[in-house]
């Protein structure tokens, strides 16, 4: 039996792996682990660890890394520390990391310094800022790589990367956008008390290399959603280095009847959600990634996702309090299709299964090598 062991730190990834983990779940010959971290075990960010308890999965260990100092290299750095010790207790044959958060670099380097094979989802993509070259590095510390699509495999090519270690199996979270167990709008307007009839969201991240300048850039978003007429249903950022200037702005939303803010919303219901709302306006992937299959409105502001793989009709715009609002009277008028994306077609979790089924892929090397162009 081979024991895998998944990495989670987000409500963010932990929605591209959830697929994955349960179709694992289901067979007798992997037993598996999931080591949960970071924002799932932190009160401000909704405590998402709930969501993973309610999957019922077997094995669930839980790890507090962030620190009172906040600042990245120290929650690497127990996150590493921490994913350490547990396997050692666990002796997994494979750790499974997402992304390009620091929680993905730690479990990469615990992975490839005590001989554990790494996978690594969605590599070879470009993040933009500070979080490409995690991405980066985690590919390079990782054996095995599945990616979403060829454009992401050619760009581990020309890393270096070994062919034979690359599968391409799509974004794992598109199998459950399309799947016949997302709720009704209905039930999730009432689960979180959401009135309104029409209604945009708001995903809007701080940006790590632009810290010194997120409060003005926050407030600047804030200020053209208060002059704007629409209802929005707000959700908090990430907990990376500027986060809480975004939280602090989100109170001057407080009172106002057009806005209903959530720390975090259960991944299928923020599905429906999207599929459902006139618009998504922010920074976050989800309207690089998810809107465009569903046919959403994009207004992407900022520099966040710079070089990601745009597949939409997206409104672009810098952090100016004008520009966005420009934005905001396009936005209505704006015309979009869905999108024929190349994320995969929501086969994600079965074709993961077959890889890991096949016993070429448990012979790959632990010693890397370099395959020169």
């Amino acid at each position: 039996m081979k024991k895998i062991l998944f990495l989670t730190g987000t409500r963010a990834d932990f929605g591209k792996i959830k697929s994955l983990i349960s179709i694992l779940e289901s067979q007798q010959e992997f037993e598996i682990f999931v080591f949960v971290t970071g924002m799932h075990l932190q009160k401000e960010y909704g405590y998402t660890l709930i969501e993973i308890e309610r999957c019922n999965f077997k094995n669930v260990h839980t790890f507090e890394n962030h620190t009172h100092e906040t600042t990245m290299d120290l929650t690497l750095a127990k996150t590493i520390e921490g994913l350490s010790s547990y396997c050692k207790m666990v002796n997994p044959d494979m750790i499974v990391v997402h992304g390009d958060r620091l929680e993905t670099l730690a479990g990469a380097i615990v992975g490839s310094l005590n001989n554990i094979l790494v996978s690594h989802i969605e590599g070879g993509e470009l993040s933009g800022t500070v979080d490409e070259l995690i991405r980066h590095s985690v590919s390079k510390l990782s054996h095995i790589h599945f990616v979403s699509n060829e454009d992401a495999a050619k760009r581990l090519i020309q890393m270096g990367e070994i062919a034979s270690s690359i599968y391409t199996i799509g974004s794992p979270d598109i199998d459950i956008m399309f799947s016949d167990d997302l709720p009704s709008l209905e039930k999730v307007k009432e689960y979180y008390q959401i009135p309104f009839e029409d209604f945009a969201v708001v995903m809007f991240h701080p940006v790590t290399t632009e810290a010194s300048e997120m409060n003005q850039y926050a407030t600047n978003f804030v200020e053209a959603l208060l002059e704007d007429h629409n209802n929005y249903v707000v959700i908090y950022p990430n907990n990376d280095l500027g986060s809480q200037f975004i939280i602090d702005n989100y109170k001057k939303l407080q009172n106002n009847t057009r806005f209903r803010v959530f720390p975090s919303l259960r991944f299928e219901y923020f599905l429906t959600l999207l599929k459902e709302s006139k618009f998504i306006i922010g920074n976050s992937s989800a309207g690089i990634r998810e809107a465009p299959y569903y046919g959403i409105p994009i207004i992407n502001i900022g520099t966040r996702q710079q070089n990601r793989a745009l597949h939409a009709d997206i409104i672009n715009v810098d952090y100016k309090k004008s520009a966005i609002k420009e934005a905001l009277e396009l936005i209505i008028s704006h015309k979009t299709q869905k999108s024929i994306s190349d994320f995969g077609e929501g086969n994600s979790a079965q074709l993961f299964l077959e890889s890991l089924k096949n016993n070429d892929i448990w012979n790959i090397n632990h010693q890397k090598q370099f395959k020169e162009l």
